[in-house]
């Protein structure tokens, strides 16, 4: 019989990618941190959509890529915004580039959530100075929120991320909570915030409690010095916020030269990482059984190849 209406031909999903969307239509959102891998080239990705007079294209595959990273998974964070304030007219091409059913997490910018900045060659002069824009929530709004409102609806979660935060920043977690509670409470309203904090001496009720009482979600994330992700999850006050948020980002003990080094080009698992996997089917679990959002990424740095823990995680 032929079809009522022409249209254009439904995406023929794999396995994995109706298994994703299933559980994003339950609030349930696995994605990876980042998407431009060629590595994925040939699983996630087709390399003929990329090909341009007849060879692949790496120009091509780097602007186009995250709407055929969509037909596969539901989520995506962008840690790029880590490292700069994105121009409006940024924003507009990648929220164009993708279709209205991806979910975004972001990385706020290392503007608002580094203390002081490193000694390192890309900081320049500024390097090893007291950073005068932290927890400034009015540069936050202004610079990051605002320009952020007319896909409001398109971004899951913003995160702020705090590296290690020494003992000349902060002796104990005391300041460090008291400093956040009042960057939290000014923030503009209307958005889902989460806290990745890399202090696990910070995993203590002062600071689940700060998140509480803003809503916030406390990051569960598998990181070289933080504790692993089994032990942050049995941590009943560490979910803080009626939605929940995951990073799956490194091994314990590995520093992240390594896993690149290890690794790259991401074109398989290489390393399978047992109690990370339960821990981000536990969070999956909790979310499905209490009806909370779930925002649950993977790093290819973890086990060599994001999309095949997912895999393994949900199969």
């Amino acid at each position: 019989m032929l079809p009522l209406f022409d249209g254009p031909e439904p995406v023929a999903r794999s396995p994995l990618a109706t298994r994703l969307h299933e559980l994003a239509g339950q609030g349930i959102y696995f994605g990876t941190s980042s998407w431009k891998y060629p590595g994925w080239l040939g699983s996630i990705y087709t390399p003929q959509r990329y090909f341009t007079r007849g060879r692949f294209s790496q120009k091509k595959f780097e602007s186009e890529c995250l709407a055929e990273y969509a037909e596969t998974f539901p989520a995506v964070c962008g840690d790029f915004s880590f490292y700069q304030f994105p121009a409006g007219s940024y924003w507009f091409r990648l929220f164009a580039s993708a279709p209205k059913e991806l979910r975004f997490a972001f990385k706020v910018p290392e503007e608002v959530t580094v203390k002081t900045w490193p000694t390192h060659l890309r900081y320049g002069v500024r390097g090893g100075s007291e950073n005068e824009s932290f927890l400034n929530s009015e540069l936050f709004g202004r610079m990051f929120a605002r320009p952020l409102e007319p896909y409001a609806d398109r971004v899951g979660v913003m995160i702020f991320e705090f590296g290690t935060l020494p003992k000349r920043s902060y002796e104990s977690v005391e300041p460090f909570v008291d400093d956040l509670s009042k960057f939290l409470a000014a923030l503009p309203s209307g958005w889902r915030y989460a806290v990745e904090v890399r202090n696990p001496e910070y995993l203590t009720p002062t600071y689940f409690e700060c998140l509480r009482a803003w809503n916030v979600a406390h990051v569960f994330n598998a990181w070289t010095r933080m504790p692993e992700l089994p032990a942050q999850v049995a941590i009943e006050s560490a979910f803080t916020a009626d939605f929940i948020v995951a990073r799956a980002l490194l091994r314990q003990g590995r520093p992240y030269a390594e896993a690149v080094e290890k690794f790259q080009p991401y074109e398989r698992v290489q390393e399978p990482n047992p109690g990370a996997r339960e821990a981000l089917k536990a969070l999956m679990e909790r979310a499905a059984r209490k009806k909370q959002l779930a925002f649950l990424f993977v790093n290819n740095r973890l086990e060599g190849n994001a999309p095949g823990t997912i895999e393994a995680v949900i199969g």
